[in-house]
């Protein structure tokens, strides 16, 4: 019996698989973004990591929701929606409760100053960069309509676990922007 392996070679050229076989090459705005989606989901694990038990069923659902856009996109036949609507009214739901529990903002806030709020703030920068990628592939090729508004929506919400997080004590930026 042949050992299954994990490499099989077929990439070296620079190419790879879309999911119904049409190869691509690897740095083709799809999979840039099914790519920078996965990173966003690897990035949001070690978030979980830090998190409370009783907020990873939430995370986890975000993770499956990603993946489920990371699919849709690589799916170069089906143009499917990817994300229900509900999922991303969940998010604004999230994102309500936290910003009605925050001090109202008056300045730019630094990264940091909490190990679990920094990584937060990774997520949300990462989640930005997907966004980007989405966006170029959409006007490539029009695919997964509903998930730029989710990914829009998970970077607030991002923003916002940031600052809970951090528990009042943000670093605030002193400087004006202009």
């Amino acid at each position: 019996m042949k050992k299954a392996t994990i490499y099989t070679g077929s990439g070296d050229d620079g190419s790879t698989s879309l999911t119904h076989g049409t190869r691509v090459p690897k740095d083709h705005p799809r999979v840039e973004a099914y790519g920078t989606i996965d990173e966003l989901n690897a990035c949001i694990g070690l978030l979980c990591a830090a998190l409370p038990a009783e907020q990873h069923p939430f995370i986890e659902r975000i993770e499956n929701n990603l993946l489920t856009i990371g699919c849709a996109i690589a799916d170069e036949k089906n143009g499917s929606t990817a994300i229900d609507e509900l999922e991303t009214a969940a998010l604004e739901q999230a994102i309500d409760a936290l910003e009605a529990s925050l001090p109202p903002m008056h300045k730019f806030i630094l990264p940091g100053n909490d190990e679990a709020a920094a990584r937060a703030n990774m997520c949300r920068t990462v989640c930005r960069r997907a966004e980007r990628r989405l966006v170029t592939l959409q006007r490539e090729c029009p695919t997964a309509p509903r998930a730029a508004a989710y990914i829009n929506r998970l970077s607030d919400y991002f923003f916002l676990l940031q600052r809970q997080l951090a528990e009042g004590v943000e670093k605030k930026w002193e400087k004006p922007c202009m």
